[in-house]
């Protein structure tokens, strides 16, 4: 069945979940013009209608064994993980807030943003503010890349080659594989929408909930985040979505996608903060040696999955492959559109790699 019936409560709840999250854009562009990207939110905010509605479609099959694997993942993400973030606010509110009412005025948005330029501060004044800020926060977001190339290889290589697991479930390696990544994302994807709604509640007076925001949850945002990214989603979150369109694609070229914008817009970071000294353009903070960096970093990480992934492709093809996704990092790089390059890097990537690839 091409549209299944089982997996349409993902769609229902990734579509409502992100046009309030979109009703937040609104709101925070109205409070906060200078410092939110309202771009950036109309982008996510397709990016989670995409996500929804072609859930169904991958998770799609005629091996009827399959559907048991459907309805557990539509399980954990529309009724386990929801009701683990609803456990949490409610531990938070019942048995930390309740019993402790000063918490209440202690976490507020005005003291998180005093103690975020205080340690930005502290941080500049050391000198260290912008390579240990960068690492924390590109740390965070190969997470998501790391986490489904373990899946993949979990599933293909251990679950099917080593255990042949797949006898006794009557499902391939590939399928579960599918499986896991699409309900570890899918979920992840929804737990960072939770973090986003108490997070940004702060800009409604009569329904702020941000002080049922656990104080570890704060301290790492308050470690990985940018001052503007306070004002917007989450980063891994609009990573996760971003890899959404791309899932169609070859997994070797998927991976390489990925990995390059996580590792290749890492390495083009943190390089060309900590050694780059000439900028380009004058009037960018990117460095030539970023430029380099991400390049280099970008082409071996598509090396690698192509090797791994494809190993039926010719070398020399694996290395045009991975040219091409590491020119089109780099022109996104360069050109520095007003658009987080976490979307832009994994879709616009994967494409490009994906037509040589099929040339």
């Amino acid at each position: 069945m091409f549209f299944n019936i089982i997996s349409l409560p993902v769609t229902i709840l990734f579509i409502v979940v992100g046009c309030g999250l979109f009703y937040y854009a609104i709101k925070l562009r109205k409070r906060f013009p200078e410092q939110h990207n309202f771009i950036n939110s109309i982008l996510t905010f397709i990016l989670w209608i995409l996500a929804g509605l072609v859930y169904p479609i991958l998770f799609w099959t005629d091996n009827m064994n399959f559907e048991l694997f459907q309805v557990l993942s539509t399980f954990f993400i529309c009724i386990f993980t929801p009701g683990l973030i609803f456990f949490i606010l409610y531990y938070q509110f019942q048995f930390v807030v309740k019993k402790n009412p000063g918490i209440k005025a202690r976490r507020n948005i005005e003291n998180f943003l005093n103690s975020f330029d205080k340690q930005e501060g502290e941080r500049n004044r050391l000198g260290s503010h912008t390579l240990k800020t960068d690492i924390h926060r590109k740390a965070l977001h190969l997470f998501p890349a790391g986490l489904i190339i373990f899946l993949w290889i979990f599933a293909v290589y251990i679950w099917d080659g080593l255990w042949n697991a797949d006898d006794l479930w009557g499902i391939s390696g590939e399928e579960f594989g599918r499986f896991l990544i699409l309900t570890a994302g899918y979920s992840g994807i929804i737990v960072f929408a939770g973090l986003d709604y108490i997070r940004l509640s702060f800009i409604f007076e009569n329904r702020n909930l941000y002080h049922l925001l656990p104080d570890k949850v704060s301290n790492i945002l308050g470690r990985t985040m940018k001052r503007n990214e306070i004002y917007e989603y989450t980063r891994p979150a609009v990573i996760a979505l971003s890899f959404t369109p791309i899932l169609f694609l070859p997994f070797g070229v998927f991976c390489a996608a990925t990995l390059i914008a996580t590792i290749g817009d890492g390495a083009a970071s943190i390089f060309g903060f900590k050694f780059g000294k000439k900028k380009f353009p004058k009037s960018s903070k990117k460095t030539i040696i970023g430029y380099i960096a991400g390049f280099i970093a970008s082409f071996g990480v598509s090396i690698f999955a192509l090797w791994l992934f494809e190993p039926k492709i010719l070398l020399i093809k694996k290395i045009i492959i991975s040219i091409s996704g590491a020119l089109m990092f780099f022109l996104i790089d360069i050109i520095n559109l007003k658009v987080d390059d976490n979307i832009l890097n994994p879709i616009f990537c994967g494409l490009l790699m994906w037509i040589v690839y099929i040339i």
